[in-house]
């Protein structure tokens, strides 16, 4: 049975009607931009982020970018982020106007080191904000990063686009905290893969602060206060509300799908656990991960998607050259060697199949092909070195 790395197929078969309805609704009023539906959206999503205000807006890459600008974060700023994420967190922040900067990662949760930026900011000039990224559906350790953001004066954007629902253990508060509601502001991505997907492009800026809120309803509508009347320059930002209406009927069913998504990396824990080749996620005791992506570390990781993919499975790199290696970043100076963690991890991981309908079945084909892979392949390859 061939199985996917991502099924978007059977959820949108099985809310088919629900969101038809969303469609008919806007064809009925003509309520295709703004309105009521984003209106809801908004509420629902701040309710469920535990965040003070949600702003919906066309994107993550807009959620990131105006949250950055709302802050103040502009021309003549650094901004520190993590190598090892998808570009549109640093465009983000070069988009802003401001210096995008790279601290490494943690070896074990593949996110931002507290460590690698403490360092960082001991010897560097002072940053206007910190992104860290909540990579994977598993957040970052917030409490040393805010402790570091008080002591260096600084703003945290937290990067949430992977992690609708996760949540973080603070110990300075005594409680836990989801995603989206820790740093000055968050940016979320409804991309139609993310834990809670939109059928087409979305995102939204969680945030405490209602003045930020207020600009980001002001930048993503051309700067306007009201219709024709523009306090700056903004842009073409949106939400529609088909989107949003969309994205109401997939709300409600998102505990149970990050649920299905714990369970779902439970069984892959128990099913590769005999396996010592192959490095797990690791989720440390202060967090609840989301298990956007469940990504595993393998020498020879090419070999094993080849031989995923000759079985009928799916896999994923996420991702394979961290940034600083990139083109786009050339003008920084950075090479290899730059950032070990995030270089190490970017030649090994490998993401299998993850998604809410992924059953036993499934996972059973998958561990059973990585474990003829680990036999035949590194096994025999460390037998022939001896």
């Amino acid at each position: 049975m061939p199985i996917p790395f991502l099924d978007l197929v059977t959820p949108h078969t099985e809310l088919q009607e629900e969101l038809l309805d969303v469609v008919r609704r806007a064809l009925g009023s003509a309520h295709f931009v703004g309105g009521e539906e984003v209106e809801s959206f908004e509420r629902e999503f701040a309710a469920f982020s535990t965040a003070g205000h949600a702003v919906g807006v066309g994107s993550g890459t807009d959620a990131l970018r105006l949250a950055l600008l709302a802050a103040g974060v502009g021309r003549g700023d650094t901004v520190v982020t993590v190598p090892n994420t998808f570009i549109a967190t640093s465009e983000a922040i070069t988009q802003a106007g401001a210096e995008v900067a790279f601290v490494d990662v943690d070896r074990r949760t593949y996110n931002m080191d507290p460590a690698a930026l403490g360092k960082y900011l001991d010897t560097h000039p002072p940053v206007r904000a910190v992104i860290p990224v909540h990579l994977y559906g598993q957040m970052c350790d917030m409490d040393p990063i805010l402790d570091l953001a008080r002591k260096h004066n600084f703003l945290v954007i937290e990067d949430a686009c992977q992690a609708h629902g996760a949540e973080y253990f603070s110990s300075v508060r005594g409680q836990w905290l989801k995603a989206g509601s820790m740093g000055t502001a968050a940016a979320f991505s409804f991309y139609p893969g993310k834990n809670l997907g939109a059928c087409g492009e979305g995102g939204a800026v969680t945030t405490n602060d209602p003045e930020i809120a207020r600009k980001v309803r002001m930048l993503r509508d051309h700067g306007q206060a009201k219709k024709y009347y523009h306090d700056m320059e903004g842009y073409n930002g949106r939400l529609d509300s088909i989107q949003a209406g969309f994205l109401r009927v997939k709300l409600r069913r998102l505990p149970d799908w990050n649920a299905a998504r714990r369970s779902a990396a439970d069984r892959y824990g128990k099913l590769l656990s005999g396996l010592p080749e192959l490095a797990l996620p690791y989720e440390p005791e202060w967090s609840r991960a989301v298990y956007h992506l469940y990504v595993v570390r393998v020498p020879n990781r090419e070999a094993l998607g080849r031989h995923l993919a000759e079985a009928g499975i799916g896999s994923a790199l996420h991702y394979p050259v961290p940034l600083h290696l990139q083109k786009a970043y050339a003008r920084l100076g950075l090479n290899a060697g730059s950032f070990p963690a995030a270089e190490e991890a970017a030649g090994e991981i490998l993401s299998l199949p993850m998604f809410p309908q992924l059953d036993f079945e499934m996972q059973q084909q998958v561990a059973s092909s990585i474990e003829a892979f680990v036999r035949l392949t590194l096994r025999a390859a460390a037998l022939a070195g001896h």
